[in-house]
């Protein structure tokens, strides 16, 4: 019997719970080649949440010893952002040409030596020299981060061409372990043995699994072929879509400056709980976005339901995170983590669908299928998130010093509630195009016409 074809949706049989079984079946259907570039995705999305989030407990108090002030500390995060957006826009461009699996492990590889040079930056001497050193270091550490990111999604769109979405689901749990278990663990190596020790640790464990990936990643380069950045860019859909990753990565990181501060002063409590906190919004998009995936893929005109009221949820979540007080309600923990849970789970409705979005958009543009298309898709998604971490910290710190953490939240959610709207209009015009273009009375007159022929 032929086996089913790489841009074939193989048949499934849906069990009593309507999703077990199709899930048991794909994974049973995955060839070894498949298996191995999942393992390579998901060491690549853990280690670098691990080693992108590592510094928040103690670097900040670290670099205002060394001379650095709570302004310069900020850029030194912000550049991060700045880097990887430019990078991912240029990388993902020449994918094709550099090859996708020498940019993975590459910038693999230069994360896990960025990540030792970091722990060693409290040898450095006080003043411009450190802060010019952390800039260089961070700039370096998005740029690998960017090269590998991209070869990434781009690699798990060209494996899995029928359920990109599923997978993407899928390994963003182990960007959540990265991102929840980052904090505690460099703290804890930062207290028991010193500011190198947490940055060595981390950098040693990257470096390991590059052999490994070399190894175990399959190859997937194709023949170069230039594809149209600015046709892909400035399609109307596309555009919609950016404004979308845009607002979601803002809103995550308007977090990073103020939401601590918030939970300290707002409910008194102890520093080392204010980690928990966030596992509520953590681990309710970790544990969402498989199955969102999954939804994703298999029902395909669901997308655009999901991102519209995820885009709306998001900023209802944010106008009651304060909550603002327009609505004069008084701000109590359990209400504050149950909120942060709902936007973990609003930004993975609205997340999950993008990419599969712009791919399907651009093979309706007649973008040609190939490493060269996912590269642009790619490098563009993690451009437009890299802006948006840019500007929401910048944005959402400015705006707690000035009106406080209540206002600040709920004008955040403007992102969102913009984008969200942005949205429906455009589906809600798109689908008025076409129902004018294919009158439903013509389809009822073929269809009845067809019936007393036969």
């Amino acid at each position: 019997r032929r086996s089913p074809g790489p841009c074939e949706q193989p048949r499934r049989r849906l069990g009593d719970d309507g999703v077990s079984e199709a899930v048991g079946e794909e994974s049973r259907r995955l060839t070894r080649e498949q298996l191995f570039t999942i393992v390579a995705a998901a060491s690549i999305n853990f280690s670098s949440m691990m080693c992108y989030s590592i510094l928040g407990p103690f670097f900040p108090s670290e670099a205002e010893k060394k001379g650095a002030s709570n302004t310069i500390v900020g850029l030194i995060f912000g550049c991060f952002a700045l880097f990887n957006f430019l990078s991912s826009l240029i990388l993902g461009n020449y994918l094709s040409q550099i090859g996708a699996k020498f940019m993975f492990v590459s910038g693999m590889f230069v994360s896990g030596c960025v990540t030792i040079l970091f722990g060693m930056l409290d040898k450095v001497p006080n003043g411009p020299m450190f802060i010019g050193f952390c800039f260089l270091v961070r700039a370096m550490d998005a740029i690998s981060f960017a090269a590998a990111i991209t070869a990434s999604f781009s690699i798990l769109a060209k494996a899995f061409p029928t359920n990109i979405a599923t997978v993407l689901g899928s390994l963003e749990i182990f960007s959540g372990l990265g991102l929840v278990l980052g904090p505690p663990l460099g703290g804890f190596l930062y207290q028991s043995f010193g500011y190198e020790v947490p940055f060595i640790t981390l950098g040693c464990i990257v470096l390991t699994l590059v052999p490994v990936n070399m190894c175990i990643l399959p190859r997937y380069d194709s023949t170069p072929r230039k594809e149209s950045f600015w046709k892909l860019i400035l399609l109307p859909k596309v555009l919609i879509l950016c404004l979308t990753i845009f607002s979601l990565s803002a809103c995550l990181g308007f977090f990073d400056p103020t939401i601590s501060l918030f939970i300290l002063k707002k409910f008194t409590l102890p520093a080392g709980y204010v980690g928990l906190v966030f596992l509520g919004l953590a681990l309710s998009y970790s544990l969402s976005s498989p199955l969102l995936g999954l939804v994703s893929d298999k029902l395909p005109y669901v997308r655009k339901w999901l991102l519209i009221f995820g885009d709306l949820m998001t900023a209802v979540c944010l106008f009651m995170l304060g909550p603002a007080p327009v609505l004069h309600i008084e701000s109590q923990l359990w209400m504050f983590v149950l909120v942060l849970v709902l936007i973990g789970f609003s930004l993975g409705m609205s997340a999950i669908p993008v990419f599969p979005e712009i791919l399907q958009c651009a093979y309706e543009n007649g973008f040609e299928e190939g490493l060269s298309l996912l590269g642009l898709v790619s490098g563009l998604f993690n451009a437009m998130w890299s802006l948006g971490a840019f500007v929401g910290p910048i944005l959402g710190g400015f705006l707690n010093e000035e009106l406080g953490f209540e206002w600040a939240a709920a004008i955040q959610g403007g992102w969102p509630l913009l984008s969200g709207l942005a949205t429906g209009i455009f589906y809600i015009i798109e689908a008025t195009r076409k129902s004018l273009q294919n009158p439903p009375g013509d389809n009822e007159e073929r269809t009845r016409l067809m019936g007393n022929e036969t």
